[in-house]
């Protein structure tokens, strides 16, 4: 803590700063390459895409492109900024677009954004400001496609290995702040990147605290040690007092975001649909949002988020049926001498989901179901049981755009390395859906078909589908211009002073 203190001091010598907090380190400040929440959030600040939602995340708007058409269904017309420079000086242009393309389907590269372009026939640079994209048959996202950040041509044109290239600790970007410093489980700053071509960011430094403990980052943010930081419904209700309240202003939306228990359906145990349905319906998922969430949170009812053209409000959360449960899983082959006996793996990134593991463990004991709880730090939890898929079960979340895309967890093609299906979920018939809507425009269509997605994907129960949160954020009232919009707070995040 004295450490945390000193760096607080040392950090304040800059103008003005932003302080943060993330729970683990950033393990590859590369926008292609960042799958994990501490990674990508803080290469959101460093790289831009093409384009990206407004403030309302109703429309896509232009960030490196300054406009963009479809000359037709299949083609893409960008014309890019001419004011963009990269953090070392040099011009954005072009090439640097046609690049990141290469890189994205390279063989030597693993990625699970690769997917989006797989549609893609070409991209060309028309001149050094114009970029045609082909594609193979229209693609309901191929603008959102180009939300993916830009790498720059210049540095990294030979580089022979991107995965482990030092560029994703020292990058360089085209974003409102560039990398200072990055010391590992210690700070990351970012200072405000003077040439950035929508405007100099008003606060000249954001420091990103790098503590692994959810009470600490809590305390730290109590002791206004912390500018912004996220809250637990329990710490919103419980652990503050007036003070806090006079010195923070609170913004609270449903988040993006959900949790589930996902069941490794490569093991045998899992095969059987009795047995998921049978841990389905002992689970009382109401409980667990009462119990952890005091009504900041909502049931999850299945994959997509409600608020988006996926949702299928005619999907209700299963009721708890203990004898129901039981009698499935004695026609399973289980018993109380024999019981159904699992693992849950969760990280500890998180202080709600070690705590949502035991409510789970003890529900299921309840139908007779003996679960195991291992809880771990979040780089090993991801190195040596996500990724690996080296686990029964995991609890984890996802955090879903406003335009979903089923291909990316839901088809077999995405049950490999590198990929978001870690379930291993495998369905012809979904597998058909997912393909034929990616060519379809019409969102009322699409908003058929990912309705139907739904239902499958829900009766099946790879995941048990648990809750999703709210977003509770705590800000500083020394910082100004904060504007909470659909989108969240930080879509102005350059016009914030301090």
């Amino acid at each position: 803590m004295h450490y945390l203190i000193l760096l607080f001091l040392s950090i304040n010598l800059f103008s003005s700063t932003l302080h943060l907090a993330t729970s683990t380190n950033p393990s590859r400040l590369n926008p292609i390459l960042a799958t994990d929440s501490s990674s990508s959030e803080i290469a959101s600040f460093l790289f831009n895409g093409l384009v990206k939602y407004d403030k309302d995340s109703s429309t896509i708007i232009g960030d490196l492109a300054k406009e963009f058409y479809y000359k037709d269904n299949k083609t893409l017309i960008f014309k890019l900024r001419k004011n963009v420079s990269w953090h070392d000086g040099e011009k954005f242009t072009a090439k640097d677009v046609v690049f990141t393309y290469k890189v994205l389907i390279s063989p030597t590269i693993s990625s699970p954004y690769s997917a989006s372009f797989r549609f893609v026939k070409s991209v060309e640079a028309l001149d050094d400001f114009t970029i045609k994209v082909k594609y193979k048959k229209p693609y309901f996202k191929a603008l959102e496609t180009w939300m993916m950040g830009i790498l720059p041509e210049h540095i990294l044109k030979d580089e022979n290995n991107l995965m482990n290239s030092s560029f994703n600790i020292n990058p360089i970007g085209t974003g409102a702040y560039k990398l200072y410093q990055l010391e590992h489980s210690k700070n990351i700053i970012l200072t405000a990147f003077d040439d950035y071509f929508e405007g100099r960011a008003k606060i000249d430094t954001i420091s990103f605290h790098v503590i692994a403990d959810p009470m600490t980052r809590f305390l730290m943010l109590k002791s206004s040690a912390l500018d912004v930081g996220n809250m637990e419904s329990m710490q919103y209700e419980r652990q503050l007092n007036e003070g806090f309240f006079k010195k923070f202003n609170i913004y609270e939306n449903i988040s993006r975001s959900y949790t589930y228990l996902g069941f490794n359906l490569r093991l045998d145990k899992f095969k059987n649909p009795k047995i998921r349905e049978a841990l389905s319906l002992a689970i009382d998922r109401q409980e667990m949002v009462n119990i952890l969430f005091f009504n900041h949170a909502k049931v999850c009812t299945g994959p997509f988020l409600p608020g988006t053209k996926a949702f299928n409000e005619d999907v209700k959360a299963p009721t708890k049926n203990i004898e129901k449960a039981k009698q499935l899983l004695s026609e399973a082959g289980y018993s109380d001498e024999n019981p159904f006996t699992f693992e849950i793996v969760t990280s500890n990134s998180s202080s709600i989901r070690p705590y949502a593991a035991q409510i789970l463990q003890y529900q299921l004991k309840k139908a007779g179901v003996v679960v195991k709880l291992r809880v771990m730090e979040w780089q090993a939890f991801l190195n040596m049981v996500v990724f690996p898929h080296k686990f029964e079960s995991v609890l984890l979340g996802w955090g879903l755009s406003p335009t979903p895309d089923p291909y990316m967890f839901w088809h077999s093609d995405n049950d490999k390395k590198g990929g978001f299906n870690l379930v291993g979920y495998h369905n012809k018939r979904i597998n058909r859906m997912i393909e034929e809507s990616q060519s379809i425009i019409d969102r009322e269509k699409l908003s058929k078909i990912w309705k139907k997605m739904f239902k499958i994907i829900t009766d099946e129960n790879p995941y048990l589908f648990l809750y999703i949160p709210n977003s509770i954020t705590a800000i500083n009232k020394e910082i100004k211009n904060v504007e909470s919009t659909p989108s969240g707070i930080w879509h102005n995040y350059i016009k914030w002073e301090k």
